[in-house]
């Protein structure tokens, strides 16, 4: 008999923002693929009868390539057994959950889904940021910052003058951020970075569009990370150092 796959999101990190329906379905895995991000450290407790495979990437390091995943979840399902890939945050936002569903689909095999909190919103909102917020932003639009934008992109993001959350944007920022500027934002905009969100390391740090790319340099921050450009920014707690940064020379 044909076993099955299902793309869970486990959500940013944190085991309790795992969903009821995400455990449930470790507890029934035969197979778990897993990633970097995500609940993993607690995957022996959360399916103690599967066989636990690492296949998560780090920055510039695919060590097991999106084919080889593909191919590996298509031949554990085959074989009859009740494959999980798990996933940081949600496997359709960024996670190439949809590339997986159709290698799974193509082979016959049946393919569920279960939603993960994306760390988009979650990982602002521990840093006390919100990604909407009546009468400062109306809109949140979510880009990955692993390839450059297209000039049409960022003078469409200005445009719209919402929120901007960034992920897997630490490498990119200098670059999106000097396009920003290019087609007219503020200098003066605040900008916030969430690292680490939700471990014991998790480290906020404020600063503008202007000013974020020497700041974050001189600070050193990594992945993972995620970015928020606007003025929800100054509804966080951490947003009172902005007036240290205009002080500073932040315009």
């Amino acid at each position: 008999m044909t076993g099955s796959v299902t793309l869970v999101g486990g959500g940013p990190g944190d085991p309790e923002l795992l969903t009821l329906a995400g455990a449930a379905a470790l507890r029934a895995a035969e197979v778990v693929l897993y990633d970097r991000l995500g609940p993993r450290a607690q995957l022996q407790e959360l399916a103690p009868d599967a066989l636990l495979i690492d296949v998560g990437k780090t920055p510039g390091h695919h060590a097991v390539p999106q084919d080889r995943i593909n191919d590996m979840l298509v031949h554990h399902a085959l074989q009859g057994r009740c494959v999980v890939r798990l996933k940081g945050g949600d496997a359709f936002v960024f996670g190439r959950g949809g590339e997986e569903a159709a290698a799974c689909h193509r082979a016959g095999i049946e393919v569920r889904v279960v939603p993960g909190v994306s760390s988009a919103i979650a990982v602002p909102a521990a840093a006390g940021i919100p990604v909407t917020h009546r009468d400062v932003s109306r809109s949140f639009t979510v880009i990955s910052g692993h390839v450059p934008l297209e000039e049409a992109q960022l003078s469409a993001l200005v445009a719209l003058g919402g929120t901007i959350v960034i992920l897997m944007g630490v490498n990119g920022l200098h670059g999106i951020l000097s396009g920003l500027r290019r087609h007219g934002m503020d200098d003066a905009m605040p900008l916030a970075v969430i690292e680490r969100g939700f471990s014991p390391q998790q480290r906020t740090l404020v600063s503008t569009v202007g000013s974020a790319s020497l700041q974050f340099a001189h600070e050193r921050v990594q992945s993972p990370a995620v970015i928020v450009i606007g003025e929800v920014v100054r509804v966080a707690p951490a947003a009172a150092v902005l007036e240290d940064v205009r002080e500073a020379g932040g315009r």
